[in-house]
């Protein structure tokens, strides 16, 4: 990253201060994704007593913080890029070989480091292998578009370039952004998870007679399983709880799913679901 600010800096290169900015914020990811994930491990009594269900939701809201910090300073390179292209006359920026080694030497450590943790399926690890992706694809033209205005001698490659990668950055983080809020907001578990609850619980026919509802959502990147099922109306008290309490486990057990809620009914008619609920269910 230092190499890429003496470049910069000495270069005018709109499109190498966005690589620079861009460099900047991958350790203020790096920072956020490491204090949220030993804020979500750290097993301290008061942390407990004040977040009884766990911390997980805090790891999407360290990547929403992150990305709500990417466009905005994305925006202003576009701003910069639009304003340098307004007067319509400039001179091409010429590119140091220590410019373009150190833009070289990022594209190949970003690349595979993206490709060693792309494996791994955690919201702070997805979102470090997007970076890298963004990383390759942003160094590469952050090199392009300066060196071949150069050499063809087209001065608004470089400003255009920019706001081009500027406006590639806003749209890609601003796609992760509003994942981030759609899952936090409790959307519903993909068809696969659902598909995946509802096949387990049906393995405990006959003893369980039938399900009013099975309800999968998200909160945060993990999901929350609600599960309605119907006994007969003669189960013994401990026969109903040994049931629901290992459908509960069975369902916790599944990859991706934090929590289940197992409630035992008798009749398949009657509302399901909470009271605020009541609405959806007529």
């Amino acid at each position: 990253m230092a190499g890429k600010g003496v470049a910069a800096f000495t270069t005018g290169s709109l499109s190498l201060v966005a690589s620079l900015v861009d460099s900047a914020l991958d350790l203020l990811c790096t920072l956020i994704v490491w204090t949220t994930t030993r804020l979500v491990l750290w097993r301290l009594g008061a942390l407990r007593k004040r977040f009884p269900v766990g911390r997980r939701r805090l790891e999407p809201l360290g990547i929403l913080v992150f990305s709500v910090i990417m466009i905005i300073s994305f925006l202003q390179i576009l701003q910069e890029s639009v304003s340098r292209l307004m007067p319509g006359h400039g001179q091409a920026e010429p590119l140091s070989l220590g410019a373009v080694l150190a833009l070289a030497a990022t594209i190949v450590v970003k690349g595979a480091i993206g490709l060693a943790c792309r494996p791994v399926r955690t919201a702070q690890v997805q979102a470090l292998v997007q970076d890298c992706k963004t990383d390759v694809i942003f160094n590469s033209l952050s090199l392009l578009f300066p060196l071949v205005g150069y050499r063809a001698d087209v001065w608004w490659l470089d400003p255009a370039g920019a706001g081009l990668l500027s406006l590639f950055i806003v749209y890609d983080w601003g796609r992760t952004s509003f994942e981030n809020v759609v899952r936090l907001s409790g959307e519903a578990a993909d068809e696969r998870t659902v598909r995946k609850l509802t096949y387990m619980a049906y393995r405990f026919s006959p003893v369980v007679e039938g399900f009013k509802s099975i309800t999968a959502y998200h909160a945060g990147d993990g999901v929350w399983a609600e599960f309605d099922i119907l006994l007969d109306e003669n189960t013994r008290l401990n026969r109903s709880h040994d049931i629901a309490e290992t459908l509960q486990y069975c369902a916790e057990g599944l990859a991706g799913i934090d929590r289940a809620f197992v409630t035992t009914d008798y009749a398949a008619v009657g509302p399901t679901g909470h009271t605020h609920d009541v609405d959806w269910n007529h």
